[in-house]
């Protein structure tokens, strides 16, 4: 079985993984061109001094994906973080040591000190994304419903929408993960 650090190891970057998606791509760097990284120069000294790496676990099709990845970039970036991914799909022995709740959502951030022991990890979504999301699955009818396919398509769109537009979710993303660094490295 491959540590984390092998996968690491293994993986593309961050940069690489953006520029060849065949799904969701454009609104990906949509969201990169637009995410505005807080001032927060003693949290990214604090990044900078620990050497951290992070592992990606993700699929270009994912919409949480397309909003959490560029958002990640812009942080390893400003603080000399490298990032690399892998596609779930791929991986379902990685993936089944990071579930969500049971389940395979992503993406899943690994972070690892630079000798690859696992710090701690992140994803698939901030609490109040999760709220968001929620309410607007709440009003889907039931499975059995003729109508849910067509509702559900609606509210997958709705929910693609606001990740693509919506400001507060993503600088809501960037908290939250800024937290989850800082508990991890404590």
């Amino acid at each position: 079985m491959m540590t984390e650090l092998e996968y690491f190891e293994h993986a593309i970057s961050l940069e690489k993984y953006m520029a060849q998606m065949e799904s969701n791509q454009e609104k990906t760097y949509a969201i990169y061109e637009k995410f505005e990284l807080p001032d927060d120069p003693e949290f990214i000294d604090m990044l900078k001094q620990q050497q951290l790496n992070i592992l990606a676990i993700t699929e270009d099709w994912c919409g949480d994906a397309m909003m959490v990845n560029p958002i990640l970039r812009k942080l390893a970036e400003a603080a000399d973080l490298e990032v690399r991914c892998v596609y779930r799909d791929d991986n379902p022995e990685l993936m089944d040591r990071y579930l969500t709740n049971g389940g395979k959502s992503i993406p899943k951030y690994i972070f690892l000190s630079e000798s690859g022991e696992v710090k701690g990890s992140w994803g698939p979504r901030s609490p109040k994304v999760q709220q968001m999301v929620d309410e607007k699955k709440a009003r889907l009818p039931e499975k059995e419903d003729p109508q849910y396919e067509l509702h559900w398509k609606t509210v997958i769109g709705e929910i693609s929408d606001r990740f693509t537009s919506d400001p507060e979710l993503w600088q809501e993303t960037y908290v939250d993960i800024r937290k989850s660094l800082q508990k991890s490295l404590a």
